[in-house]
């Protein structure tokens, strides 16, 4: 079995329901991973939208999160900041009535327990993670807002 992240709160390709969203009460969803590769120290999260009208909106970013797999627990690592201008996680909020967007959850098995980071950004995470990924797995949720 391969490296995989799954949810019960919304299967890939499914709408992420409202409570997770800024329609909710932008509650965390529950994420399990299983099968991580052997030498998986930590994991990291990414979690964006690619559709975002300017670009690429980041709505999670964890790192140094610790665990040998079954339920992530993200809070439990160290948090950058997103495109929100917080640290933590930001659940999907599209501009109402844009058509439906893709929520990306990207998990990285990393082979150590720190990755000591340069700075305090996705990118410098994602620099990182060039040299210390073992394996990635993605799940991918979509949400719409009516028009208000």
């Amino acid at each position: 079995m391969a490296f995989t992240i799954t949810s019960p709160a919304f299967r890939d390709g499914d709408a992420v329901p409202a409570r997770f969203t800024c329609d909710g009460s932008n509650a965390v969803p529950q994420l399990n991973v299983s099968e991580p590769p052997e030498g998986t120290r930590s994991f990291a999260l990414i979690v964006d939208d690619p559709d975002a009208p300017r670009g690429t909106f980041t709505h999670w970013v964890a790192h140094d999160i610790p665990g040998d797999g079954g339920d992530l627990q993200a809070e439990r690592g160290k948090t950058l900041q997103n495109s929100f201008g917080e640290s933590g996680y930001g659940g999907p909020c599209p501009p109402p009535g844009d058509r439906a967007h893709h929520y990306n959850f990207t998990v990285y098995a990393v082979d150590v327990p720190s990755l000591g980071l340069r700075g305090d950004s996705r990118q410098a995470l994602e620099d990182a993670l060039r040299t210390h990924t073992l394996a990635t797995a993605r799940l991918t949720g979509e949400y719409q807002r009516t028009q208000r």
